[in-house]
């Protein structure tokens, strides 16, 4: 075999790998795009029950994933650059940023993973007691809010069942006016519709607002910690893929050249 024929042989391999790492860079964008998007969906779509909560880990494994899908567009434009110009120093760049937004996203998915063990736990020894103790109180108007929107958008009355308003501060107190629940628990809403607590009136679903917050909850942190670990896992396949890609000082239309 001629060396002519070695080098274009060479240069045809250095090119399809050229190509073949541009498309590796358009799937890393593309897990990135989904990455940042789950993050945003997740915030997005639960933000009002975030103060139910006994802990901020739901809300910081969203934000991790934001994060790492934010950096994804900046590392992305940094690889076609490094593929373009076939340099080892700014590809070694590009891997490095890889290897930081794979420990993001496994630190994000790993953390899912986690609260959706102990959240069941946690949501039967803080749900109840948050809506019972903070409800329509002075400076918890967050919470207030969260619980109105959690009784209307779950079709739910109480921690776990409609009974629980009745050892609640807003209704010892007096606050509820003759209430026996409150107004979020009607099927629909007017003013004092609480002081009727019949179930032809009120929501009474068997489990109350944790299984329904539960359930929710869990669904949302299998995808957190499905797209963190399992977008990680195809980057860190991809890291391999451009730590092995054969580069020099010489651009390969170059090296066409000189070997015509």
């Amino acid at each position: 075999m001629s060396v002519g024929y070695k080098d274009d042989q060479n240069d045809w391999v250095t090119v399809c790998l050229k190509y073949l790492l541009f498309v590796f860079n358009f799937l890393f964008w593309m897990g990135g795009a989904a990455v940042l998007g789950v993050g945003v969906w997740t915030l997005v779509a639960k933000s009002d029950y975030l103060s139910l909560l006994a802990s901020s880990t739901f809300a910081v494994s969203a934000y991790i994933l934001i994060l790492a899908g934010s950096l994804v567009v900046v590392t992305g434009f940094l690889g076609c650059c490094a593929v373009i110009r076939e340099q080892r120093s700014c590809l070694s760049t590009y891997f490095i940023c890889l290897l930081f937004i794979f420990l993001i996203e496994l630190v994000a998915g790993v953390l899912a993973y986690v609260y959706y063990q102990r959240l069941s736990e946690e949501l039967k020894q803080h749900l109840n007691h948050t809506m019972t103790e903070n409800y329509a109180q002075p400076g918890k108007e967050a919470v207030t809010f969260a619980v109105d929107s959690l009784q209307q958008d779950f079709k739910c009355c109480g921690s776990n069942n409609s009974h629980d308003w009745t050892v609640s501060k807003y209704v010892v107190s007096g606050q509820a006016e003759g209430r026996a629940v409150p107004d979020s628990c009607c099927k629909t809403i007017t003013p004092h519709c609480g002081k009727r607590d019949h179930p032809s009136n009120i929501y009474k679903v068997e489990g109350g607002c944790i299984t329904k917050l539960e359930k929710f909850l869990a669904d949302h942190l299998l995808v957190i910690g499905a797209v963190g670990i399992g977008v990680a896992c195809l980057q860190f396949l991809q890291q391999g893929a451009i730590y092995k890609f054969p580069v020099d000082n010489t651009s390969v239309c170059n090296s066409i050249k000189t070997t015509s």
